[in-house]
């Protein structure tokens, strides 16, 4: 059937829910007829650099030969068989290449639709964890504020309850333990004073709820979605001790902060902190296809498997899809064939350099850059559709949200192309505000 643009984009809004948005009053989408490198065609003739690599998972941009090729030949072997009881080539190397480059202690892997699923299956397992060891009465997780896991029920009792965006769920949610959330600024000290009360605030939550508490979670180093957030490597340390004081395990959400993105392979490396329990996804498939993975240590894995039920009590229809394996494979044999640090680096001054005026502009409350992750904080909330199509005149596809513009551009961007990603940002914040 042959339409018009505007008749898809008006079936569009009869009939598609897009995410957190209202069908009573949608906001405007754009229709993408191609993509490639790193740029959108969007349907009225106008080509955008995707400085959002497409919600943070196409680190090397559209069509990459390397990943096209991958995902053609699996599929002319099969598409998908089903894991429960069979296995397959890709997802068996998958793990091989995924315990290799995670922290040593991590040694089995549970693969995932997506990532708040990963995280749905890591708190089951640390649930069922601390019921193999005795402690039944360990039902809640201990997190910060500020944090965000994904839209599931489990990952959302975790996310901020008040300035996230499930609040909304209070009380049909189990409820989490919360501390405050670190101090901002990836550079503090171990020995700065606002850090040192954060971690003696945090050990007294962690004492008084030790008898209930299971494990930590949190996203390390960077909170995403809650607030594009840095901290300092300190804080992790600091609640990898109280993990090991209380017998709690430690759960990383590395899904944003995997494969690069903060400079760092992992974001716990900066802390060189291991933890028990780390999820990952987004980048792991170059944004080919949804495919998650958690991972663990043997220690955590034997006391399940040994414990009441005998089993990880969680099985995917999709997990680990023979086509979203290969690809992811491929992903990361490209990724660590080059010098990715290098280029994140080149990135982060990119974005350092042409992000810094905007810190002058009227109503600008922060600039920040880490590693290939660049955040423009507005005073007060952003008017994502007025901003979006600021940025966009510009040729830059960008995604607001609460009060922030940011970029997490693909890493094979040039250097001209980050260029143009921190001057619209900054052009648009200028207009807009």
């Amino acid at each position: 059937m042959t339409r018009s643009v505007d008749e898809w984009l008006e079936r569009d809004a009869q009939l598609l829910w897009h995410p957190y948005s209202s069908l009573s009053e949608p906001a405007p989408v754009r229709l993408v007829r191609g993509a490639s490198g790193v740029r959108l065609q969007l349907s009225d003739g106008v080509e955008a650099i995707d400085a959002m690599s497409s919600w943070w998972s196409v680190i090397h941009g559209y069509r990459h030969p390397v990943l096209d090729a991958a995902l053609k030949s699996q599929a002319d072997d099969f598409s998908h068989v089903m894991f429960g009881g069979l296995t397959h080539e890709p997802a068996i190397r998958l793990a091989e290449r995924l315990v290799e480059i995670t922290p040593e202690p991590l040694q089995h892997v549970f693969f995932c639709d997506s990532g708040s699923v990963s995280v749905e299956v890591a708190i089951k397992l640390a649930l069922q964890y601390q019921v193999s060891r005795g402690h039944v009465g360990r039902t809640r997780m201990l997190t910060v504020r500020g944090g965000y896991h994904g839209d599931t029920f489990a990952p959302m009792s975790v996310c901020d309850p008040v300035n996230g965006m499930h609040s909304l769920f209070t009380g049909a949610l189990q409820e989490q333990v919360f501390g405050p959330q670190p101090p901002a600024g990836f550079d503090r000290s171990a020995d700065d004073p606002e850090l040192q009360a954060w971690a003696a605030t945090m050990a007294a939550v962690a004492a008084e709820n030790a008898g209930s508490v299971a494990a930590i979670v949190v996203e390390p180093i960077l909170q995403g979605a809650g607030g594009m957030y840095a901290y300092s490597p300190a804080c992790l340390r600091v609640l990898r001790s109280l993990a090991d004081e209380h017998g709690f395990l430690l759960i990383l959400d590395e899904i944003a902060t995997g494969f690069g993105r903060t400079g760092a392979l992992f974001a716990s490396e900066h802390a060189g902190v291991d933890p028990d329990i780390m999820c990952v996804g987004k980048a792991l498939t170059g944004g080919y296809l949804t495919l998650a993975a958690m991972l663990c240590t043997a220690e955590v894995a034997q006391a399940v498997s040994n414990g009441p039920g005998g089993a990880l009590m969680h099985g995917p229809t999709f997990m680990a899809n023979p086509l979203a394996c290969a690809v992811a494979l491929a992903s990361i044999d490209l990724l660590l064939s080059q010098d990715w640090a290098a280029r994140v680096s080149q990135i982060s001054a990119g974005l350092t350099a042409g992000l810094a005026p905007a810190a002058e502009l009227p109503g600008v409350k922060d600039v920040r850059v880490l590693g290939a992750v660049g955040v423009v904080q507005l005073a007060g909330p952003v008017d994502m559709v007025r901003m979006t199509d600021a940025v966009l005149r510009r040729g830059v596809w960008v995604r607001p949200f609460r009060d922030l513009v940011y970029t997490m551009p693909p890493y094979v961007c040039t250097d001209a192309e980050i260029a143009t990603i921190a001057s619209a940002i900054t052009d648009a914040v200028r207009e807009v505000c």
